[in-house]
């Protein structure tokens, strides 16, 4: 297993910059590695991708220099150690609401003593036949793998005192279209109630000197989050490319 340079800044107190995206194409992780973005992250929620397809993917990450980080679908342990035993990095689970649930998180994602991840002959692992012994790459890659909770559901907000005590997680990434669409703002979350909220749960997470991550739909917008404190900034593919192509398109006039 690789150094996670992305955690390295984390801890640094530097902000790092990545995608989402549902796209199965490893093409596709490479041309963002190559653009310079700091990680890739796969997501296993909203899109076809396979469990079979995350290791080509990965790949693709490394010989790009991006980070590879997955949201998989479910807090399934058996799951998790799918993505990570294809080389994923850390993993952003969606529908996380309790203590219970985010001590399940970090059970699957740690090795022990830290949790209860099974170890096996696999990329991750360089096979079993690394320059490592199992003892060294096990305390390596407990250090080295991000646990990245979502926040998306008012439950879980109400809950985030007693979760931010959990011991091994690294942040929470707050995702706004569907906490506002908990909290019965179905049109988004542009309503001064979850703007409150959201600033809340950003105070709470600095103030236990954990990473806070939200979305990000421009570099302004990204440059403004992080002033407040935001570290770990999402953009989705197809926004960067909208975005992009909007700019683009300006040159063709009406």
């Amino acid at each position: 297993m690789k150094e996670n340079p992305i955690k390295r800044r984390l801890k640094n107190n530097q902000p790092v910059l990545g995608i989402i995206t549902n796209s199965t194409d490893p093409t596709v992780a490479e041309l963002c590695g190559f653009s310079g973005l700091d990680f890739y992250m796969i997501d296993g929620e909203h899109s076809p991708v396979t469990t079979a397809q995350v290791q080509d993917i990965v790949r693709a990450c490394e010989t790009s220099g991006i980070t590879a980080l997955a949201r998989v679908r479910s807090n399934d342990p058996k799951l998790i150690l799918q993505y990570l035993d294809a080389g994923v990095m850390g993993v952003m689970i969606p529908g996380i609401k309790t203590v219970a649930d985010l001590e399940n998180m970090v059970r699957a994602v740690k090795y022990p003593p830290l949790g209860d991840r099974g170890l096996g002959p696999v990329r991750a692992a360089e096979y079993l036949q690394g320059t490592m012994g199992q003892g060294e790459y096990v305390g390596f890659a407990n250090e080295q793998t991000l646990v990245l909770p979502q926040l998306e559901d008012k439950e879980a907000v109400e809950n985030l005192d007693a979760m931010l005590t959990v011991e091994g997680v690294d942040g929470f990434v707050i995702s706004p279209r569907d906490l506002a669409m908990s909290m019965g703002y179905y049109d988004g979350p542009g309503h001064d109630e979850v703007k409150k909220t959201i600033g809340a749960v950003v105070e709470k997470i600095k103030g236990a000197g954990l990473v806070v991550g939200t979305t990000a739909a421009s570099g302004d917008q990204a440059k403004a989050l992080i002033d407040r404190g935001v570290l770990f900034c999402l953009n989705s593919f197809a926004g960067l490319l909208k975005t992009a192509a909007t700019d683009f398109m300006k040159g063709r006039g009406e």
